[in-house]
């Protein structure tokens, strides 16, 4: 049994879902940047905004695991004692 399968029926579907995905708000910001590297970066047609909110995005996702490790760094502790002395649950049942 041959399947047809609909192409521009898939593709506007596709844009469809695309165009329903959210994307996150933006809100226009000001910035200090020094004058010869926003020079350069506009040289070589970089998107200034883009890499800043991708940095930033990246900069504050590691600080906020650094915040949690440091705020939970007890309880990962307390829990990596209990499992050297009693191993892990249900240990005698694992099969590799």
């Amino acid at each position: 049994m041959r399947m047809e399968i609909d192409m521009p029926a898939v593709q506007s579907k596709i844009k469809n879902l695309a165009a329903s995905v959210r994307r996150p708000a933006k809100r226009a910001t000001n910035l200090s940047l020094s004058v010869d590297v926003l020079d350069a970066a506009k040289s070589l047609q970089i998107n200034v905004s883009q890499v800043c909110d991708s940095f930033l995005r990246d900069l504050v996702r590691r600080e906020q695991e650094r915040r949690w490790r440091d705020e939970h760094a007890d309880f990962v502790e307390a829990y990596n004692a209990v499992i050297a002395t009693e191993g892990l649950p249900l240990d005698e049942w694992r099969t590799f």
